[in-house]
């Protein structure tokens, strides 16, 4: 592993949190709002995570979600890069069966000239949205998720140049690192074996996190990229300045949630929309099930919480997911996380 290598991967651990502190944004529209709203947002996010001293902030790809406005995950990466300066920047992730590989090596090889040593690349195997809207996308209708592994060796191939005859264009000095994304065993086997560093989606799926994280752990290879296996995970999580305005947030974030698996996805709901909201005994169950994966509270409810979650998971890295409605109450629960974990820019 090149000294470079490890360095693009591995966050330093700032403040009292023992780890890295990341960010994974939706650039969520809110019930009210409009998906410029919901940039320049994500926007703001970016440049005072910066200050308060989160390591990377990644943006996710879904489509067809009216409440999720980071649909194309390279578009805003390069304009939130162009508005910071040191915080690394990454999809978390692009879906690649979604995609040609030599579409993703140019976007990426572009982002990386233009912003060297700050740009990762994750890279999940499911589309990220319904059937429907998966044919549209072409390609997702045409792959099937089993053949992950070669695509991830041909992307790998191209980003190094070892593609042949075809070379994705440009291409930086440098490589930006490839993370496999996950919430089952397949890709924490795969990322392992190719000793990759492993970011796994404790958000939405919370009971698979031990068995993935064991997987990959005993599945793990040295590599030039790593020596040691690395682990990311990311958790929904909600600061307020009282542990009930908290609870409140997170239940309009349980609410959306809902609607999404019951196929009935929409703009981000408000807190009173949640309270009003009649749940049904089998959505309340769900209701139930999924606030006990949310971290919530007040600033330091929320900090034990999540070292407790650090400390069972040993996980090297936590990466923040905060859905809420409207921008205040987001940038308001990423600056009491980091007060709370004395962390510093």
């Amino acid at each position: 592993m090149s000294e470079t290598q490890g360095s693009d991967i591995k966050g330093t651990a700032r403040g009292t949190a023992g780890v890295p502190l990341s960010i994974l944004d939706l650039a969520t529209v809110s019930d009210g709002g409009t998906a410029t709203e919901a940039l320049q947002i994500s926007t703001e996010l970016a440049q005072r995570a910066e200050t308060w001293g989160y390591h990377r902030i990644w943006l996710a790809e879904h489509h067809g979600m009216p409440g999720v406005a980071s649909s194309s995950p390279a578009v805003l990466i390069a304009h939130l890069a162009a508005v910071t300066s040191t915080i690394r920047l990454g999809s978390g992730g692009v879906m690649l069966p979604n995609h040609a590989p030599l579409v993703i090596a140019e976007q990426f090889g572009t982002l990386e000239a233009l912003h060297p040593g700050r740009i990762d690349l994750g890279l999940g195997r499911a589309p990220g949205t319904d059937p429907v809207t998966a044919r549209a996308l072409r390609r997702a209708a045409e792959v099937d998720p089993d053949e992950f592994p070669q695509q991830l060796a041909e992307l790998t191939a191209y980003l190094n140049g070892t593609a042949g005859s075809v070379q994705a264009i440009p291409r930086g000095d440098s490589r930006p690192p490839i993370w496999l994304l996950g919430s089952s065993g397949f890709s924490a086997q795969l990322a392992g074996l190719l000793g990759l560093p492993f970011a796994f989606a404790h958000h939405f799926s919370a009971a698979n996190t031990e068995p993935a994280l064991d997987l990959y752990r005993s599945a793990f290879r040295p590599s030039e990229v790593l020596a040691e296996p690395y682990v990311m995970i990311g958790v929904a999580a909600v600061a307020a300045d009282t542990e009930a305005e908290a609870r409140r947030q997170a239940m309009a974030g349980v609410l959306a949630f809902l609607r999404l698996r019951f196929g009935r996805p929409g703009r981000f709901p408000t807190p009173e929309e949640a309270e009003a909201y009649p749940f049904s005994p089998v959505e309340r169950d769900f209701a139930r099930d999924r606030l006990s994966t949310i971290v919530f509270g007040d600033a330091d409810g929320v900090r034990q919480g999540l070292d407790d979650l650090r400390k069972r998971t040993q996980a090297d890295e936590l990466m923040i997911t905060t859905q809420v409605h409207g921008g205040p109450a987001r940038l308001r629960s990423y600056e009491l996380i980091a007060t709370a974990f004395e962390m510093t820019g």
